[in-house]
């Protein structure tokens, strides 16, 4: 495995922490996990994140992560980095996945820190350092105390950066603050785990973003990144204004996969919005007011799904909104 060459953003700049489709059954839908995929990657997305939180990692089992990952790594080929999810709190279950990422094809691993355990800092960082030693897979950690319990500390991530394979970061704190210091002080590409603060991260120096609305406003991510490179700020502000009706709709109640899984069928990428137990589908209700948000964001229009805008047409809604 050949680490990505542009360490400021080695696993792309708009990275959707991608579903795992189901049958109405409950098993993994392979063929429409390669549909989701390729829309994606057509859309703006340039990485995807598998059986991460939002791919169901908890309720879905080795053998089926390892085909998730060979299909969509097969669909997509050098369209785009594909990151497997190599989280847990047993360690040697982390190793595991990580290895099986391997074996399937993956360009990357993304390791949450230990939940429920909450370990120390110094258990983080061997953990950490466990799973990047297993593999020759660049490693992407991720920060996410409102579902650990614990939070990455600056003189570990210090310490972990050390690591020749831990390249980047996935940072759901909300602290752009303490963003700002670590992505110096650590040299690791740094990704925002908050669909919200996208703009923010990016003015501090981040690499980009790893979004669940990105399943449906993908586009909108990659032009905001685009404008915002090319020093077009008002632009980038005004691009992804359009898009916020949408990350409220599928965060706002913190129950992202549920509400990607609903997305993606109203806009007819999937024909269900299927999830294991302990999660359970978007009501009729709560779909109809998702609709309503997609309506209003262009995605849906008399009932009728509307492909995803190309990024030169968000370009030209950008500038005559400016004029």
């Amino acid at each position: 495995m050949v680490l990505p060459t542009d360490p400021t953003r080695p696993f792309g700049a708009v990275l959707t922490a991608m579903v795992t489709p189901m049958t109405p059954e409950g098993a993994v839908d392979l063929k429409a996990a390669v549909k989701l995929a390729k829309k994606l990657v057509d859309d703006g997305n340039d990485g995807l994140v598998l059986s991460g939180t939002t791919g169901e990692s908890p309720v879905t089992h080795t053998p089926e992560k390892e085909e998730l990952v060979a299909a969509v790594v097969e669909a997509v080929g050098d369209r785009a980095a594909v990151v497997a999810g190599a989280g847990s709190n047993d360690t040697v279950h982390a190793i595991r996945m990580a290895e099986q990422a391997a074996e399937a094809g993956a360009d990357g691993v993304l390791v949450v820190s230990p939940y429920y355990s909450r370990p120390s800092q110094e258990g983080l960082y061997q953990h950490f350092v466990a799973v990047a030693d297993a593999t020759d897979l660049p490693v992407m950690l991720y920060d996410v105390p409102g579902r650990t319990v614990v939070r990455i500390a600056p003189e570990t991530y210090l310490r972990l950066a050390q690591h020749p394979r831990i390249i980047a970061n996935k940072d759901a704190t909300g602290d752009v603050y303490a963003a700002t210091k670590l992505i110096a002080e650590t040299g690791l590409a740094w990704y925002s785990g908050d669909d919200g603060l996208l703009l923010p991260f990016l003015s501090v120096g981040g690499a980009g973003i790893v979004s669940v609305s990105a399943h449906v406003v993908g586009a909108h991510f990659a032009e905001t990144v685009r404008r915002f490179d090319a020093g077009d700020i008002a632009g980038a502000v005004e691009v992804f204004r359009t898009a916020t009706g949408v990350i409220d709709a599928l965060n706002g109640a913190g129950a992202q996969a549920v509400m990607a899984k609903a997305a993606i069928e109203a806009i007819g990428i999937t024909d269900n919005r299927f999830l294991r137990l302990p999660n359970v589908a978007a009501t009729d209700d709560e779909v109809a007011a998702l609709r309503v948000v997609l309506a209003e964001a262009g995605l849906l229009r008399d009932g009728a799904v509307m492909r995803q805008p190309e990024v030169s047409e968000l370009a030209d809604a950008s500038s005559a909104v400016g004029r």
